[in-house]
């Protein structure tokens, strides 16, 4: 499942520019995994810095009432936000796949079967840049308007392509499902789609058996 959604209101991507223009850059490979540091050319913020945390927050809150992104992600855990920067020297990162589980702090772990990653940079103020994630069927290459979101399993191989021209700076971090099974979450998705659907017509009986139904399956399939 790979599925874009708008997050960020347009007073908070202003905000969240303000921050990320006076913010300073380190060595983005500090945060890599064995396998990815050999892929990774880009600069982070520390991820304990007032910039980063006040951003975290900003991204999280937008999170929470984000219908698309609860729907399809259905969060138990969700790793704190960090942000990055592609440009000059550092502006790409090779085909890598992200670290099965990663450390939120030192006593919680995040299984990571969803990512995600906000852009936060017009796509005209920057060439290259697209994230390209690897799919049974192809590669599918996305690029967002500034404060849109994307979603992708977190098994994917996927890559930054270089920044040719100007800077693109995201936000990005990894979410542990409610329901760990991709297929239980599509289903679950699918069904929340046609009820949504289906109650702009009025509420009926079949649209409460239907919530029901979809409770219920969520109930079997959850883990909390």
């Amino acid at each position: 499942m790979l599925l874009t959604f708008p997050l960020l209101t347009a007073d908070e991507l202003a905000r969240a520019r303000a921050l990320l223009d006076g913010a300073q850059w380190q060595d983005g490979r500090g945060s890599a995994g064995a396998q990815a540091v050999q892929a990774k050319h880009n600069e982070q913020l520390d991820p304990a810095s007032g910039a980063s945390l006040a951003l975290q927050e900003l991204v999280t809150r937008a999170l929470e009432r984000a219908p698309r992104f609860l729907a399809a992600a259905l969060p138990l855990r969700i790793f704190p936000p960090r942000f990055n920067r592609y440009t000059g020297a550092t502006n790409h990162y090779g085909p890598h796949v992200d670290n099965a589980v990663r450390f939120a702090d030192p006593v919680t772990r995040v299984r990571t079967d969803l990512s995600c990653t906000v852009f936060l940079s017009d796509p005209a103020s920057y060439d290259g840049g697209e994230l390209v994630i690897r799919e049974p069927g192809g590669n599918r290459s996305v690029k967002l308007e500034a404060g849109h979101a994307v979603l992708y399993p977190g098994t994917s191989v996927h890559e930054v392509l270089p920044v040719t021209r100007g800077e693109r700076l995201a936000s990005f971090f990894w979410i542990e499902s409610m329901v760990r099974s991709p297929e239980q979450r599509q289903l679950l998705l699918e069904l929340d789609d046609a009820l949504m659907m289906l109650r702009e017509q009025g509420e009926s009986p079949a649209t409460i058996a239907l919530m029901g139904t979809y409770h219920n399956l969520l109930r079997m399939w959850a883990q909390t």
